[in-house]
């Protein structure tokens, strides 16, 4: 059977959302926009007009879940590329907004650029197991004005072919991004069929919704885009200090945020997203290296799933500065934890010191680890055929099955997970080959991925019209 893990029970799970309806309908949120104020009250929310609270009634909230799609798919622009959601898969969602990288040459951190920007995206697009794309580099170099900003969804849409996940900070970036996407996916009706950009939208805890990136999602809510609600409350922080408090008020924000999408636009498909974490106590910084974190992780895939929807998980990242065993034992207990309540997406390989340093071996270790993960939660096949009692007997006393035609077909078909990582030499044979490390063994992977990963082109008269799109923006023309 499948391995499935709990870490909250169904009266817990039940108490969280409890909770939740009484603090929505007591406390509430702010909600600093006034365009999503005016929607929220349409809908059937208290608005109090001063002090901007919106207070929501145990129904609006019920209706809303209601209101959401079970099921969905991502697309891309990648022919045949599709990933259902709520359809027992999971992907990586590669992690984002590294300020530094790794030098390749010496070792050290620096600040990060265009060129590992770009190296990183086309990495991820060679990797079957990442199917969402995020800016692995903080791309602040594209958002110095309009003409940049068109310049970097260019850049985006080039090198990544499967499933964007963006957002936007302006209304007027979002109007660029809706007519980038239009462009390059055939208009409107498309983008609705092929959904193959979603919304990453965050609101701030504790229980605020800032205006100009709220404002900048709702002008693309008639365009039918999946929204992933990702609030990061961190424990001691920005919520209560305990696991389970920090996990409610993730739920209280994202229930929140859905309400004013499904008020918005009823049927916006949404991601469930949270993110809580936890704070580091000498510090006040977000490491991710907690095993606490993959808990939490487990706890949102539940919450989420007890409604229904799909749902992306972050499970925590590292705060050690270089690849390897630290790093990795870190990442791996946290998303083994994730991975065994087995959300739809799972966020995210290759960085490192708290999500702020960037190394392309850490992203191949990493999908290493989510491989071994994804083998536990396949957990013991159990069916008729796998218990060989027919073996045993025809082997007999002593005898071994090495010749056995199940023998053969279990190392072919997964019953024992094959990687291309173990150390399979004698000691002898890898002492001689001058005792290479797992970092070894990754820098020229890295670098073959570099050399040889082409991006999917674009057609070219898709190219023309975005070139047109950059060049209006870079001289200033304004779009309504």
């Amino acid at each position: 059977m499948e391995t499935d893990l709990r870490v909250l029970s169904d009266n817990e799970i039940t108490q969280v959302h409890e909770r939740t309806l009484s603090i929505l309908a007591t406390t509430g949120v702010r909600v600093d926009t006034e365009r999503g104020r005016k929607l929220l009250k349409k809908a059937g929310a208290d608005v109090n007009s001063i002090s901007h609270v919106v207070r929501f009634p145990r129904g609006m909230v019920e209706d809303c879940l209601k209101l959401a799609p079970r099921k969905f798919s991502l697309g891309g622009r990648r022919p045949n590329w599709e990933f259902p959601l709520n359809a027992n898969r999971c992907s990586l969602v590669a992690d984002g907004g590294a300020s530094f990288a790794i030098d390749e040459q010496t070792g050290e951190r620096r600040e990060a650029n265009y060129q590992d920007w770009l190296g990183a995206t086309r990495m991820i697009d060679s990797l079957d197991d990442v199917g969402v794309y995020w800016a692995m580099v903080d791309p602040g170099f594209f958002q110095k004005s309009s003409g940049d900003y068109v310049g970097y969804l260019r850049q985006m849409v080039r090198n990544f072919s499967k499933h964007l996940q963006d957002c936007t900070h302006t209304v007027e970036e979002s109007r660029w991004l809706l007519e980038v996407l239009s462009t390059v996916f055939g208009g409107k009706e498309n983008i609705r069929k092929l959904n193959p950009f979603s919304f990453l939208v965050t609101p701030i805890s504790p229980m605020v919704f800032e205006a100009e990136h709220t404002d900048a999602y709702l002008e693309m809510v008639d365009w039918g885009i999946p929204v992933a609600i990702m609030p990061m409350p961190m424990m001691g922080g920005t919520s209560p200090a305990s696991l389970i408090s920090t996990v409610l008020l993730a739920n209280c924000e994202t229930l929140a945020m859905l309400c004013l999408v499904q008020a918005a636009s009823p049927g916006t498909p949404v991601i469930y997203a949270a993110s809580p974490a936890i704070m580091d106590p000498y510090t006040g910084r977000f490491t991710g290296s907690e095993v606490e974190h993959g808990l939490m992780g487990a706890a949102i895939t539940e919450m989420a799933r007890s409604y229904g929807l799909p749902v992306e998980t972050s499970a925590g990242s590292t705060g050690h500065y270089v690849p390897g065993v630290r790093a990795s034992y870190e990442r791996a207990l946290n998303w083994v934890m994730a991975t065994l309540s087995w959300p739809d997406l799972l966020v995210g390989p290759g960085q490192l010191g708290g999500s702020l340093l960037l190394s392309l071996e850490q992203l191949l270790i990493d999908v290493e680890v989510f491989h071994r993960s994804s083998r536990l939660s396949r957990g013991i096949d159990t069916r008729v055929e796998e218990w060989l009692e027919v073996d045993l007997a025809s082997v007999g006393h002593g005898g071994n099955f090495l010749s056995r035609r199940s023998t053969r077909n279990a190392l072919r078909n997964g019953e024992v997970y094959m990687t291309d990582y173990d150390a399979r030499d004698s000691y002898e044979a890898w002492s001689a080959s001058g005792k290479p490390t797992l970092m070894d063994e990754l820098r020229p992977k890295v670098q073959e991925i570099l050399n040889s990963h082409v991006s999917l082109p674009l057609d070219e008269n898709v190219e023309r019209e975005l070139e047109k799109i950059e060049q209006r923006a870079r001289d200033g023309i304004k779009i309504v």
